[in-house]
């Protein structure tokens, strides 16, 4: 297992500053937030995806992918019952691909794109959740050729009804990945999210370790892993139990204790379940 951080944690810090400090915590992995970057994914010039990517690379981190991916933008929708709207919403996510290859350039890892974004894939009322598992599906099936192509993969992210109300179980998430058959779609788990399934923790990782691509630590309080009351021990024994080898993301969505605290906490408590074996 691997350890990441999500780059929003950072907020305004420049990005020199951010990537400096992770990498002297013991993170080796970079993961992104698009709306940190630009307003969306087009408005993300060449230049600056070079520049990024080379700026995180020579602090020693490795940028895995994206997620948040439609936060904060407008006119695109994964649920919604108007088609003009979900075919615009595959085209951006074409785009998004692209991002997510040129700032993962050079790599031989697939990079992942973790597809959170509970307000741009809520169900509108009276939309059935089969009908928005058919349209969200609709959305995501022709994304098959273009991720394949450019070697990203597609983690289809579970929310605790708390974010939303589309996908809030691994068990729905599966359903939606029943529909989409190609390897470059698979399972995202997210262990505040999973502190609202009916079953513990470690039955869920077991339960969807066939279809886990990524992962990310957090607590339920929002803040990272020993920032509550959750246990981590537990947790971490499962992941290897199962032989997950992919990285475990850190992803804080309370960033009042401050960027170096949040980081520097959540990784310890990691590091030292880790070396506990």
């Amino acid at each position: 297992m691997r350890l990441a951080i999500c780059n929003e944690t950072f907020g305004d810090m420049p990005l020199e500053h951010a990537v400096e400090l992770a990498a002297s915590l013991g993170y080796t992995g970079w993961e992104v937030a698009p709306f940190m970057l630009g307003s969306d994914a087009m408005s993300i010039t060449p230049e600056q995806r070079r520049s990024y990517r080379e700026t995180v690379r020579a602090a020693g981190l490795k940028i895995i992918g994206l997620h948040w991916l439609l936060a904060k933008t407008t006119g695109y929708h994964l649920t919604t019952l108007d088609r003009e709207t979900r075919v615009r919403t595959t085209a951006y996510f074409e785009e998004l691909i692209q991002l997510c290859a040129d700032l993962c350039e050079g790599e031989t890892e697939p990079a992942v794109m973790v597809l959170g974004s509970p307000l741009q894939r809520n169900r509108d009322p009276g939309v059935s959740t089969e009908t928005a598992i058919a349209n969200a599906a609709e959305v995501l099936a022709p994304l098959s050729a273009s991720l394949e192509r450019l070697n990203v993969r597609i983690a289809l992210e579970p929310l605790g009804p708390q974010e939303g109300n589309f996908l809030n179980t691994a068990a729905e998430a599966r359903i939606l990945k029943s529909h989409l058959p190609s390897p470059a779609f698979g399972l995202h788990l997210d262990v505040k999210a999973m502190s609202s399934e009916p079953q513990d923790i470690p039955t869920v990782i077991r339960q969807n370790a066939d279809w886990m691509i990524h992962f990310h630590a957090n607590d339920p309080n929002r803040r990272g892993p020993g920032m509550g009351d959750l246990d981590f021990t537990p947790i971490i024994a499962t992941l290897r139990e199962i032989g997950y080898q992919g990285w475990v993301s850190v992803e804080v969505f309370d960033y009042e204790p401050g960027s170096e605290r949040l980081a520097r906490e959540s990784i310890e408590t990691l590091q030292r379940i880790l070396a506990a074996g």
